[in-house]
């Protein structure tokens, strides 16, 4: 084994660890030293191998984007229903599951989902946090496109009439909403709110409000 297949077993050992004390004890349990006693080294050898704290912190984060894209069936190219030119139906349809994806995830995975999104500590991890988790949301922007189309777009089967904000807008205040439905839920505070543990009448209502109600 070389030097470099080395680096690269660590790496992905320190990762694994870093995914795994996340799932048992949640993000402030992410310190360099304990994701190294995890993973049975040093406390020093995360150092040689990522340059910063938030870069290793980015990497088990990736992770995350990678198993999230996995759960929603988008981690394949083309993958199908994502594709802009779908109809508004289908685009509709797998909005929806999608939607009920990401809070099915957000519910079995808690630490791991807040660490996907703290900015706050991943600031300056660099351009392969963004590599990917970014497609996820282009592929959600796509979908907004096919169901509401921008200002002079033409669509085939007439939904949409182009008015209102653009997809990227649409989208951006749709997950929002959605992971604010996920954090609250489990703060417990939806529950005070609704007087109910189902998060199903608050999701309709949600896609109802960004895309519009579904006909029937």
């Amino acid at each position: 084994m070389t030097e470099q297949d080395k680096a690269v077993g660590l790496r992905a050992r320190l990762v694994a660890a870093g995914v795994e004390l996340l799932a048992l004890e949640g993000v402030h349990a992410l310190t360099l030293r304990e994701i190294a006693r995890q993973a049975g080294v040093s406390h020093g050898a995360p150092r040689r191998y990522f340059a910063t704290h938030a870069e290793l912190l980015a990497a088990i984060a990736g992770h995350g984007f990678g198993e999230l894209a996995t759960a929603l069936g988008l981690d394949a190219p083309g993958s199908a229903g994502t594709s802009a030119s779908a109809s508004a139906a289908a685009a509709r349809q797998r909005l929806d599951g999608l939607a009920r994806g990401y809070l099915a995830f957000a519910a079995e995975q808690p630490g791991m989902f807040e660490l996907m999104f703290r900015h706050d500590v991943l600031e300056g991890s660099g351009a392969e946090l963004r590599r990917t988790s970014l497609p996820l949301f282009e592929a959600v922007t796509r979908l907004v496109a096919a169901i509401r189309p921008p200002a002079g777009a033409g669509h085939g089967d007439g939904a949409g009439d182009g008015d209102g904000p653009p997809p990227t807008v649409v989208a951006a205040a749709l997950w929002a909403n959605l992971h604010g439905l996920a954090q609250l839920r489990a703060w417990g505070s939806l529950r005070l709110a609704t007087g109910g543990d189902s998060v199903e009448p608050l999701l309709r209502a949600t896609l109802d409000a960004h895309l519009g109600r579904v006909a029937g």
